[in-house]
């Protein structure tokens, strides 16, 4: 009885090794997915830029938008609701501003291909235009317009506006996922020969964070 105990007794031990030898190889040839693994987890584009509300019809429309290397929009983070959305006059159905004022952002309106977007797809990046002056503030969590992550490459983030009438400015400045925090260079682009409405964008600035 005794020798049938200690045999017990043995075989279990050898057979406790020998899961854990197991579980240790599996381990090896498997290791865990880390739950960070995402390169961009945690880091933000940043772009801000001192707006003056304007006088006069034709001026203070502007949107701020992310595109991919191949050109495609990936998030549009603000554009102001009368470019999208127009303003409703009596009884007469709403339709959207760069419809009938074709100078509203045009850049962004044929980059996103905004006649192919629902009002669903408007509303969800729509904001009223300021009615305050002061700084303006949009973060890029490397997100597209559905929640799902970007992949690695390079981005540039873009901001126009039409400064009055068919006068409009361009801001654009690229960045790779791989780079490290700091700030971003954006170059200008002008059209148009309006000059006394210069003053609604100033001092744009962007960050890696």
């Amino acid at each position: 009885m005794k020798q049938t105990k200690r045999n017990i007794t043995i075989w279990l031990s050898v057979a406790m090794l020998a899961v854990a030898s197991l579980t240790a190889t599996a381990s090896m040839r498997s290791p865990r997915k880390s739950k960070t693994a995402a390169a961009n987890t945690g880091r933000c584009i940043e772009v801000a830029f001192d707006y003056n509300r304007q006088n006069g019809p034709g001026s203070n429309q502007y949107a701020v938008w992310v595109e991919n290397e191949d050109g495609e929009v990936v998030k549009t983070l603000f554009v102001t609701s009368f470019t999208t959305q127009g303003r409703k006059k009596g009884n007469d159905k709403s339709k959207r501003g760069y419809s009938f004022r074709p100078a509203c952002v045009p850049t962004w309106v044929n980059n996103a291909k905004a006649n192919q977007l629902t009002d669903k797809d408007i509303d969800a990046f729509t904001g009223a235009t300021p009615k305050d002056n002061g700084t303006q503030t949009f973060i890029w969590d490397f997100k597209d317009d559905h929640g799902a992550e970007v992949g690695k490459g390079k981005y540039t983030v873009y901001l126009e506006a039409t400064l009055f009438n068919n006068t409009s400015v361009l801001y654009k400045a690229q960045f790779s996922t791989d780079d490290a925090k700091g700030d971003l260079l954006f170059t200008t682009t002008r059209t148009g020969e309006d000059t006394t409405h210069n003053s609604m964008i100033a001092n744009v600035r962007g960050t890696i964070k």
